[in-house]
């Protein structure tokens, strides 16, 4: 099976490496830049296990001639429209789109553009970065890949996959409900980038200063009644999971939003913390701190735009 990682960033690199060394044909499309530093230096990834180099297929979007079996599209929400631009030549009849972004809007566009029976569902868990070499530096043991039909059917080709996925050095994982993962995962990222971005500090920080636990509990409450409002179907067990996980003073953690943010990098606010604040709208539910957080995103992007 031909697989197309769609960026070769910290996630893309490493799950695609990841593949390429268990023996997947595996090639990135990349740009120029990207494309350029990789032939010259190779795929660099300090794993948690081990540093490795890998020499890495590369393409250009004005190089694809054929389709490829598996898409994988790893780039951030803001350069999702770019990206779809890119590969809209490798995606043939048969061509199964799995991307792994933050929130929910990205279903819906995938979907429209390549048709409701290419695009299942994926996510991944994993502390990754690229360092000022450009190259990939794994930050702490996990590296997930999650992924399942839409519906949650057990169909040959998800099974086909989940073949191809396994025994590649990381943890996948097939999963019949990867709706309701989809919806979870942004009740955690939301609520964290929203926390963190708003007090300017990891978890730790704002659940030692007074107040700072309301806060966190507030902006939870507000994400959990958008998304139940949205569509998906609570499991309380997994909900206290990821509100013991975020209100845990003893392990401080950041939002890559956050990160992004301290760096004057362009950041994810529409799909993370904006479409919240829509959906919110649409089904009349008060949220004024998703809201503020949101207004604060927008100030800096308009910002860090003025400024360049």
């Amino acid at each position: 099976m031909r697989i197309l990682v769609v960026g070769a960033g910290s996630t893309g690199g490493y799950f695609g490496a990841c593949l390429a060394r268990h023996g997947r044909d595996v090639t990135f499309l990349v740009r120029g830049e990207r494309a350029k530093k990789l032939r010259q230096q190779g795929l660099v990834i300090h794993a948690d296990s081990g540093t490795f180099t890998l020499q890495p297929n590369t393409l250009l979007a004005t190089e694809i001639t054929t389709p490829y079996d598996l898409i994988i599209i790893t780039v951030k929400s803001f350069a999702l429209p770019g990206a779809i631009t890119d590969l809209r030549a490798a995606a043939g009849e048969h061509t199964l789109i799995l991307p792994v972004l933050n929130g929910m809007q990205h279903i819906d566009t995938l979907r429209r553009e390549f048709g409701d029976d290419k695009v299942i569902g994926g996510l991944c868990k994993i502390h990754a970065t690229l360092n000022d070499k450009g190259e990939v530096l794994q930050m702490s043991p996990l590296h997930q890949l999650c992924y399942g039909e839409l519906d949650g059917s057990n169909t040959s080709r998800i099974q086909q996959l989940d073949q191809l996925l396994s025994g590649c050095g990381f943890d996948n994982r097939l999963s019949s409900s990867v709706q309701s993962d989809l919806w979870e995962k942004w009740l955690l990222l939301s609520t964290l980038g929203a926390v963190t971005c708003l007090s300017r500090g990891n978890t730790r920080q704002i659940l030692t200063s007074a107040g700072g636990e309301t806060l966190l509990n507030s902006i939870f409450s507000e994400g959990l009644a958008v998304i139940t409002a949205s569509g998906y179907r609570q499991r309380p067990a997994i909900i206290a999971a990821i509100l013991q996980t975020l209100s845990n003073p003893e392990t401080p953690m950041t939002s890559s939003m956050y990160r992004d943010l301290q760096q004057g990098a362009l950041i994810e606010a529409e799909p993370i913390i904006g479409d919240l604040v829509d959906r919110a709208r649409q089904h009349a539910i008060t949220v004024p701190l998703l809201n503020a957080v949101f207004v604060n995103l927008q100030v800096y992007l308009r910002s860090r735009q003025a400024e360049s």
